[in-house]
């Protein structure tokens, strides 16, 4: 079943918009913006982005490139912020939307760390380095959820969707469902729109 996506990208990534846009055969019906609002009053365009894009989707695809991290300095994130603080709000006519973050090549290897024996339980864990040098806070907060006690997390305890690139395309409908499906688990109770 085809979900309503917007994708949340940074310009140096539009190739990779325009690829899942035109080059996949994507079931999804596209909730993106294509061209800019012409203003330039942040909050006039991110209300337009809410009411006109975010509003009635219910997956925002997040890339996840170079220059889309907290820590991207002189990157200015403040819309790719507020479209994922919008798509995490639940409220009169907004609802929360389910989080699919796609790690484009180029940042493969600062996310993905291999495995690395934990201290705590004595068992190899995949090592997924998503914080503010990676990611947006909205991002990693919502991916790695404060918990109470364990070393590692398991997908129920995670909302956003993380994914490679090279495995989005190979079976992007799969990705889409599982961030659309997190939207009525029990984890989608504790996330936070303002980390």
């Amino acid at each position: 079943m085809a979900h309503k996506c917007f994708i949340s990208f940074k310009t140096e990534d539009m190739d990779y918009k325009k690829k899942i846009q035109e080059d996949m055969d994507v079931d999804m019906i596209d909730k993106s913006l294509d061209e800019p609002i012409n203003s330039d009053d942040e909050d006039y365009i991110m209300c337009k982005i809410r009411e006109d894009y975010l509003a009635d989707s219910t997956v925002t695809i997040y890339l996840i490139g170079e220059y889309s991290a907290e820590n991207s300095f002189p990157q200015d994130q403040t819309y790719i912020k507020r479209e994922l603080q919008a798509s995490l709000y639940n409220g009169e006519n907004n609802t929360k939307n389910g989080i699919l973050g796609i790690v484009l090549p180029s940042m493969y290897d600062k996310v993905y760390k291999g495995k690395e024996q934990c201290s705590v339980c004595g068992k190899n864990h995949n090592i997924v380095c998503i914080n503010d040098n990676t990611t947006i806070k909205e991002f990693s907060y919502n991916y790695y959820i404060p918990k109470e006690s364990g070393c590692s997390w398991s997908e129920d305890e995670r909302y956003c969707v993380l994914v490679k690139w090279e495995d989005f395309k190979n079976d992007p409908e799969t990705y889409i469902d599982n961030a659309f499906n997190k939207r009525k688990s029990e984890i989608s109770k504790k996330t936070k729109v303002r980390p």
